[in-house]
């Protein structure tokens, strides 16, 4: 019985310690259309468990959001798991359905301000409108992920469906959202600039867990000097 004990609560405890990262977006992420196995939220996870990374993905995604309404619901996901890294990949629906771009940016401010004051890392991801929506436009809705990835030293995908909204094969019928064929494109793109992300909040972590140890064991940790690396 003691055994059994110290075996349950030593995997309760390595539970407890997995770090998460929060994916907070729209029918982009959602998996909209497709089976959830098939969207990249999902292909993410199962990439991290290739590499042993050791991460949880939590899609907090849901289809129709606008910045406003994805803001609402941030403050209880990040209490809920409380994420080492945050993706946010919103705009679109504010984008489709006029919602002035003063108003979006606030939201997605509030909500990178948020995360990081909760400890997480933010990638944002931007989407663009399509080209009915006029250059002008277009261009002043792209500035607001550049200005706020700027503003909050956020790293930025720029464009999430890159390559894909530009073949019709990667797209559903609608011609807004992608299909399953499209989801590892998405992954790839959002790829590269979230290793550095889980590399660093890996090594904050394992920095945590040395102060911590070395304080219950009576011994000061030493000095030293690291960076993360790049894939």
């Amino acid at each position: 019985m003691f055994i059994f004990v110290i075996v349950a609560l030593s995997v309760c405890n390595a539970q407890a310690k997995q770090p998460n990262i929060l994916v907070i977006g729209d029918s982009l992420s959602a998996g909209y259309g497709m089976d959830i196995a098939q969207s990249w939220p999902m292909l993410l996870q199962d990439r991290l468990n290739q590499k042993q990374l050791g991460y949880r993905v939590i899609n907090a995604s849901v289809s129709g959001d606008t910045t406003r309404t994805a803001l609402n619901r941030l403050p209880q996901a990040l209490e809920q798991y409380q994420p080492e890294v945050v993706i946010i990949s919103l705009g679109g629906n504010d984008g489709l359905r006029g919602i002035p771009l003063s108003e979006m940016q606030h939201s997605l401010r509030q909500m990178v301000l948020l995360s990081q004051r909760h400890q997480a890392r933010v990638l944002l991801a931007g989407v663009r409108l399509p080209p009915n929506y006029g250059k002008v436009y277009i261009d002043r809705f792209s500035q607001v992920y550049e200005s706020l990835a700027s503003d909050t030293s956020s790293p930025l995908v720029r464009h999430l469906l890159a390559n894909v909204a530009e073949y019709p094969e990667l797209m559903q019928d609608d011609g807004l959202h992608p299909n399953a064929r499209g989801q590892p494109q998405i992954l790839d793109n959002i790829w590269p600039s979230l290793v550095p992300l889980l590399k660093a909040s890996l090594h904050d972590g394992d920095q945590r867990t040395s102060v911590t140890e070395n304080k219950g064991s009576g011994i000061q940790p030493s000095a030293t000097s690291t960076s993360a690396g790049t894939p």
